[in-house]
């Protein structure tokens, strides 16, 4: 009994620094940018607590708005992927022993750093946006499609420049930011068949950006992927706030108009693969549109959007993505027989630190 007085009065002690800081840290950033707080799934990494995911189980809740505007929560399972990599940072790192202070310290401060910058320069391309295209929504459309896809073929270029280096060696990463640009490359589809690329100066535009934003993701995730992933994560979250405020205004009118072929064919057609694959917070088969006209189709897209923000928070805690057909009940007879031995490294720094002090790895690809 006195055992066990002593080890909750322990626990109870070391546990409240935490908390302390983490109120701190939402107290100074509640009033950061407001696209930015008033969207649930965008990710803060100084407000993860070690309690928050299990060992065996994360629980992640996605808010889904109904066409009464009600919201229901719904629940999808997954084992929380523990890695030897994490270093107490990730989920299911209770047991790691704490940072120094003065790590700690420095830390919390460049995920300030970092966060303000983005929300920064997020915001900046929203009121450019804004003013060019505040009544022009499907051209606003196309553009931000173009430019949303951008990140996942760098992240891409990026991690296979790092594997032919023998540096990385993670394929679910890979094969999830594939799945995410192949979806959406659908929704630029949609929006092209929609129109919404009849002007050449919204071509143009949407192109520059695109090339433009390219490069400086690539520069972004060589040194710091955490700072990419939140960056995309405020993008994507951008996105899922402009469907959603779409939806609600021209909800009645989208009802009558037809679906674009295209969203048929992707959203209820064909293999699945791909698009439950970049889905991480989901399980394969559990989510499956129904289209009946333009209405659903930007239902599904804002869904997506969601889907894509949940993803890239994930990315953000080293280690922590895993395909969701990576799991042994879901993954393909392919799957299971190309198993490659793990490594990875966090930023050009670290990679070039562990090619220095690491031996290589025997490994087939």
């Amino acid at each position: 009994m006195i055992t066990t007085t002593l080890s909750s009065t322990a626990f109870t002690t070391s546990a409240s620094p935490l908390k302390v800081n983490r109120y701190k840290y939402n107290s100074k950033h509640n009033n950061s940018a407001s696209f930015y707080s008033q969207i649930p799934f965008l990710y803060n990494p100084l407000s993860t607590t070690p309690s928050s995911i299990s060992r065996k189980s994360c629980q992640v809740r996605a808010t889904v708005l109904k066409e009464n505007e009600e919201k229901v929560v719904v629940e999808e399972s997954f084992p929380a992927k523990t890695s030897p990599g994490d270093g107490g940072k990730g989920s299911g790192g209770n047991n790691e022993p704490p940072e120094s202070s003065s790590s700690g310290a420095l830390e919390r401060w460049a995920i300030k750093f970092e966060q303000s910058v983005n929300i920064f320069l997020t915001d900046s391309v929203i009121k450019i946006l804004d003013t060019l295209y505040h009544d022009r929504n499907y051209p606003r459309f196309f553009v931000l499609e173009t430019i949303a896809r951008v990140p996942y073929f760098a992240f891409m270029s990026v991690l296979h420049m790092y594997e032919s280096f023998g540096w990385w060696r993670r394929a679910d990463y890979i094969k999830v930011h594939f799945a995410e640009s192949w979806n959406e490359m659908h929704h630029l589809l949609i929006m092209e068949e929609l129109g919404g690329n009849a002007w050449w100066i919204d071509r143009f535009l949407a192109q520059h950006i695109a090339v433009a934003y390219y490069f400086m993701t690539v520069l972004m995730y060589i040194i710091s992927p955490r700072m990419a992933y939140h960056f995309s994560e405020c993008v994507e979250g951008h996105a899922f706030e402009t469907y959603d405020k779409f939806i609600k205004a021209q909800g009645e009118e989208l009802k009558k108009s037809p679906a674009p072929e295209v969203a048929v064919k992707y959203y209820t057609g064909g293999d699945f693969y791909l698009f439950d694959e970049f889905q991480t917070a989901r399980t394969p088969n559990s989510r499956r549109p129904k289209i009946e006209n333009l209405y659903d189709v930007f239902l599904n897209i804002r869904d997506d959007e969601a889907e894509h923000c949940k993803t890239m928070r994930a990315c953000q805690t080293r280690g922590n993505l895993r395909s969701p057909h990576s799991y042994p009940e879901y993954a393909s007879e392919d799957d299971s027989q190309n198993v490659l031995q793990e490594a990875d490294c966090e930023g050009i720094v670290d990679c070039i630190k562990k090619s220095v002090t690491s031996p290589p790895a025997n490994q087939d690809i």
